[in-house]
């Protein structure tokens, strides 16, 4: 297929996206920006934040991972444990956060900290938010960026960097004026178009098979990819370490992460933003299904088309992976390998699009999100008096600069690390950086205690990381074999809460 034909459908499909940020971001202020005027449809939030929620990374590695043969056999579908989970952490953030949230009235979630504990505490919850969201998107923007220079700029001799500046321009440009209330709307477009492409894809497969649905769920049971629990205790994939780690994910990632809460206390009512959880909850688990499915019947295409799997040095180690046609497709390379090598051209247009779709709503949200955090919550912006709005709208647009230069400089580091699967880097960078804003949430909700307003509450937050660390990378060592796996985020949350409560004193001795 044409790389400047594909490379043609990117720029209109941005052309589009540009048009509705002009429609939408007209008139627009930094209320607007921050947190659309508290006037967005639920239904809207709801439905754009499977985008969010989703993003590249499930579009490219859950379907790569599932002909993934590790140490206890293929993955399959083991990727639904963590899935089952996070339906647990919706239900925590739908009926016990967002009550807090709407209660209080807040624009930036992290003035709860404000609220209950003080300056220190506040400031030190929004940047590790800042950190958090900087490594967690830019490393999502990274395979969806490396995926498309793969397959169509590289043969247009276009180097890397190009590729990501270009990019990140163009999320710049629609996410300039009017934040929040022009992502809303975009989030909404980049979704429906995701799925789309999704559902085409599988339709594809399954009429050049010529497979039923149920033929075709027989043809991945008898290939061992329906496997969904692994029972291994010492695993890293043992089922009850990544239910109980993948609600507390979604617990961290979503309910204590400044980018996901913008969007839902954008919604006027608590109910109204309720509802959006927990209709996000559903067709969540529902699209996450059809990813795994399609991540199956990839496979059997492969492997209908003459794929094998092969027994190959790799460091040292004999490894299992799945060869077609001298290329290794196994982790993030099958999905886009396969389509763009042996699916008809429009298919393959439909799947650029998709991708685009499913790279922009987690890029376009944290570059708001970060922007509005750091004005908000670092430097103050809506509380200064010194500055009039124009002058404050200017200090936010060169915040937004900053943010995307920071973001170009990140995924030139991803890029030189050159990991085959991204999603085991964000779920790691999120067991450090987030466990310390879950263990300050925690702590303020669950208790009655004080904080000091001092140095001590960022001391606590920044030790319990390198303590998780510590224990990670010798668990094996020291627990009989075990390995640290998504629950390190539990154990990072519980040091902070651990360490937060030593330095802490009842309310009334507080003076």
């Amino acid at each position: 297929m044409s790389p400047t034909l594909l490379f043609t459908f990117v720029i209109a499909y941005f052309l589009v996206l540009l048009s509705v940020a002009w429609y939408t971001g007209r008139n627009s202020n930094n209320d607007s920006f921050f947190i659309g005027n508290k006037n967005s449809n639920w239904m809207l939030v709801a439905f754009g934040m499977i985008g969010t929620s989703l993003s590249g990374v499930t579009f490219v590695s859950v379907p790569g991972g599932v002909g993934d043969f590790g140490a206890h056999g293929f993955k399959g579908f083991a990727y639904m444990q963590v899935v089952l989970g996070n339906m647990l952490g919706y239900a925590v953030i739908a009926f016990v956060l967002l009550p807090i949230y709407y209660r209080l009235n807040l624009t930036s979630i992290y003035n709860y900290l404000l609220q209950r504990f003080g300056k220190m505490a506040y400031k030190t919850g929004a940047l590790f938010f800042i950190i958090s969201r900087t490594f967690g998107a830019t490393a999502r923007l990274y395979l969806v960026i490396n995926v498309i220079q793969f397959f169509i700029l590289d043969k247009m001799g276009i180097p890397f960097i190009v590729t990501a500046a270009v990019i990140l321009l163009m999320i710049l440009l629609y996410t300039f004026e009017g934040g929040v209330k022009t992502i809303v709307y975009t989030d909404t477009l980049q979704t429906t178009l995701m799925i789309a492409g999704l559902v085409i894809c599988i339709v594809y497969i399954l009429n050049n098979l010529h497979l039923s649905v149920g033929g075709a769920l027989g043809q991945l049971r008898s290939n061992g990819y329906l496997t969904i629990f692994n029972t291994d205790v010492n695993s890293k994939g043992f089922f009850v370490k990544q239910i109980i780690g993948g609600a507390f994910i979604t617990i961290a990632m979503t309910g204590l992460d400044q980018e996901m809460m913008q969007k839902n206390i954008s919604v006027k009512r608590l109910v109204d933003s309720q509802k959006n959880i927990v209709t996000l909850a559903v067709i969540f688990i529902s699209v996450l299904a059809l990813f795994l499915s399609l991540g199956g019947l990839l496979y059997l295409f492969a492997k209908a088309q003459g794929g094998q799997y092969q027994e190959i040095l790799v460091n040292g180690k004999m490894v299992k992976q799945f060869i077609l046609h001298d290329i290794n497709i196994i982790g993030d390379k099958a999905f886009p390998s396969v389509v763009l090598s042996y699916f008809p051209p429009a298919i393959g247009i439909i799947f650029i699009i998709a991708l685009i779709s499913a790279l922009f709503p987690s890029a376009d949200g944290a570059l708001t999100a970060l922007t509005s955090s750091f004005c908000i919550d670092i430097i103050g912006l809506r509380e200064r008096a010194d500055l009039d709005e124009k002058q404050k709208k200017r200090l936010r647009l060169t915040v937004h600069l900053l943010f995307a230069i920071l973001f170009l400089i990140c995924i030139m580091v991803f890029y030189k690390l050159n990991d085959n699967s991204i999603i085991d880097i964000i779920l790691d960078l999120a067991g450090y950086t987030y466990g310390p804003l879950l263990g300050l949430f925690s702590f303020g909700i669950m208790t009655k205690r004080k904080l000091p307003n001092t140095w001590m509450v960022t001391f606590v937050c920044l030790l319990a990381p390198v303590v998780s660390y510590i224990l990670s990378i010798n668990a094996k060592t020291w627990f009989n074999n075990y390995q640290i796996g998504i629950e390190l985020l539990i154990i990072n949350g519980l040091l902070t809460y651990l360490g937060l409560l030593l330095i802490s004193k009842r309310a009334e001795q507080i003076n």
